[in-house]
């Protein structure tokens, strides 16, 4: 159905197409520039660290790491603040601000020639990822019309999870052939092809004229939205837990050489991209029913992993379904969020990111403390397990909650989630 929000009124279904495959190029681009760091970790350490990695590998490969974390910190603060910042922009303008700035930062963080240098780099371009992800979001869901909005956030998304399966193991393969460089300049190279397909094919859509920094950040003051950050942070720390340590899983546990972890990931990236495109179209049946299920699936998924990572089959098994049900979660939660937050919807979307974030650090955190104190590679599969647990708990009180307001007879204080809590009751 065509939207009908300004420029985006009366699109052809193939324009609509268009717009969303532009939209999608960026989420390519910051799965590559978030995930490519890890697989040249020694690559930069003996480039920014040459002294330290000659006599410790292991403890210049570890400070290296500080680029990863650098990044997601950068995401946990620039998400809020541009959304809530510039909520009044034409939403394609801010796009194309927030792309500009992805290829910026990116050719300096290729270019800066030492380490504190590039570890600011890193956070710098950060700060647009979760504000991106959730303007397009927002664009997307309108592009998509009623109905439709947790599919058209999942089609956005998919240029991250499959980014997992193909821009990531190409980019660094580019990184260990021709120097980690080259690699974020190719990066670089997409956020700069993204900026001339959104220019050509995203139509225009306003901001929001009434909306203010100090509206935005009331979404901050709403019960609801606390709830939903807090599943994607929690919950989304089982995959983090997994993901983060699954090249030692990988060779310490299923016997297999390193030469396998590839192939691994290119699993997880396929179970993401699946389970991703099946959890928008669920989550605009139900966005209750879709957190639920494959939250269960995921709890499963963990659990059967840890039980039988010794075996090829168990392993790639389990870390597909691990990556699929995790990211059937991401439309459902970004839908909640945007539900909830009623008139702060460009802060709301912009937070899910912030939240995942939150989720890896929490993930590999916990997990690096279970293998630090002897309890070996698996255990942070059955921490992931536990964290995915106390994410389904947390959607289970919240959507308690909405019944528990609605047998009361009292409006559920947000948007449109009212009529899916009717409904979902029922």
């Amino acid at each position: 159905m065509p939207s009908t929000t300004d420029g985006s009124a009366m699109l052809s279904p193939t324009r609509i197409r268009l717009a969303l495959l532009a939209l999608a190029l960026g989420g390519f681009g910051i799965g590559a520039t978030e995930f490519v760091a890890m697989g040249l970790l020694p690559n930069l350490a003996a480039d920014l660290l040459p002294g330290l990695h000659a006599t410790t590998p292991d403890a210049a490969n570890a400070q290296i790491g500080w680029l990863i974390s650098a990044y997601a910190l950068g995401v946990v603060v620039g998400a809020p603040t541009i959304a809530a910042a510039a909520a009044r922009w034409p939403r394609k303008q801010l796009l194309l601000a927030l792309l500009a700035a992805f290829t910026l930062a990116t050719i300096a963080s290729a270019l800066l020639p030492t380490f504190g240098l590039v570890l600011v780099a890193r956070f710098v371009a950060a700060l647009p990822h979760g504000a991106y992800f959730g303007i397009a979001s927002l664009v997307a869901a309108d592009l998509m019309g009623p109905g439709k909005r947790a599919r058209g956030v999942a089609l956005v998304l998919s240029g991250l999870t499959i980014s997992n399966v193909i821009g990531v193991p190409v980019i660094t393969w580019i990184g260990q052939v021709s120097g980690w460089r080259v690699a974020y300049l190719v990066v670089a190279a997409v956020f700069a092809v993204t900026f001339l397909a959104v220019i050509l094919l995203v139509p225009f859509q306003a901001g929001d004229p009434l909306a203010t920094m100090r509206n935005e950040l009331k979404a901050f003051g709403r019960l609801q939205v606390w709830f939903a950050l807090g599943i994607g942070a929690i919950g989304f720390g089982g995959l983090f837990a997994v993901y983060t340590y699954v090249a030692p899983l990988t060779i310490e546990v299923t016997g297999l050489g390193a030469g396998a972890v590839p192939l691994v990931l290119v699993v997880i990236g396929l179970g993401m991209t699946v389970g991703n495109l099946l959890g928008g179209h669920l989550a605009d049946k139900s966005v209750r029913r879709t957190l639920y299920g494959f939250f269960c699936v995921m709890i499963v998924a963990l659990a059967g992993l840890a039980l039988s990572a010794q075996f090829l089959p168990g392993l790639l098994i389990g870390v597909f379904l691990v990556g699929g049900s995790a990211a059937g979660l991401s439309p459902a939660i970004q839908t909640r969020l945007m539900d909830v937050s009623r008139d702060s919807q460009s802060i709301a979307a912009a937070l899910n990111h912030s939240a995942l974030n939150i989720g890896n650090a929490l993930g590999a955190f916990l997990g690096g403390l279970a293998i630090a104190g002897g309890l070996g590679y698996v255990a942070p599969v059955w921490i992931g397990a536990a964290l995915s647990g106390f994410g389904l708990a947390l959607a289970v009180v919240s959507f308690a909650i909405d019944r528990s307001w609605r047998r009361k007879g009292q409006h559920v204080p947000y948007g449109t989630a009212l009529i899916e809590v009717v409904t979902d009751a029922a």
